[in-house]
């Protein structure tokens, strides 16, 4: 999120309920920040910091009118902050930098042994889903397989083939018809 400070501004502003409540009630009309304490019901002072917060994300920003300040919703940063990350590209771009397969390569850290053969077969779905995954890469994508032959492939992963058959069609990676099986 490094490279894209000001959505981390905003969403750091609006995560407060107060400073959420004062959004919503200056998205309606402008006031004070007297009158919007007394309408939340906490300190002056409070609510000042709070509308501090609000106008560094520059969400607000206010206005002398006689003696005192009216703070208004500056909804036009707050539509282009929307249009920007209803973007297809901005939410991405957030994620940029992280290691997206560290989780897959533990879980066949945890599971593989040195020659590539499974420990065992994990029992939890999300696991097991990493583990098939990477037993389907064995499998030429465009060739049809007799069951023996799969069968072949499969134990140099685990003994018990049939299971770990029946589960990679069952997620889908494989499919078998007319007795051949194909990678999907």
């Amino acid at each position: 999120m490094a490279a894209e400070p000001d959505l981390l501004e905003f969403f750091k502003a609006l995560s407060d309920g107060n400073r959420l409540k004062i959004v919503g009630l200056l998205a309606q009309e402008s006031y004070s920040g007297e009158v919007l304490a007394d309408m939340l019901d906490i300190k002056p002072a409070t609510v000042s910091h709070h509308l501090s917060y609000l106008a560094h994300a520059g969400l607000v920003e206010a206005r002398l009118q006689g003696h005192s300040k009216l703070y208004r919703l500056r909804l036009e940063v707050v539509h282009a902050m929307a249009n920007r990350l209803l973007a297809s590209e901005t939410l991405p771009r957030a994620a940029a930098g992280v290691d997206t397969g560290a989780y897959e390569r533990k879980v066949l850290r945890d599971f593989l042994c040195p020659d590539g053969s499974l420990k065992e077969i994990p029992a939890q779905q999300k696991k097991l889903r990493v583990v098939l995954n990477h037993i389907v890469e064995s499998f030429a994508p465009d060739k049809k397989y007799s069951e023996k032959d799969v069968n072949g492939l499969l134990a140099r992963f685990h003994a018990d083939t049939a299971s770990l058959r029946r589960e990679l069609i069952g997620h889908g990676l494989m499919a078998r018809a007319n007795g051949k099986y194909r990678r999907l």
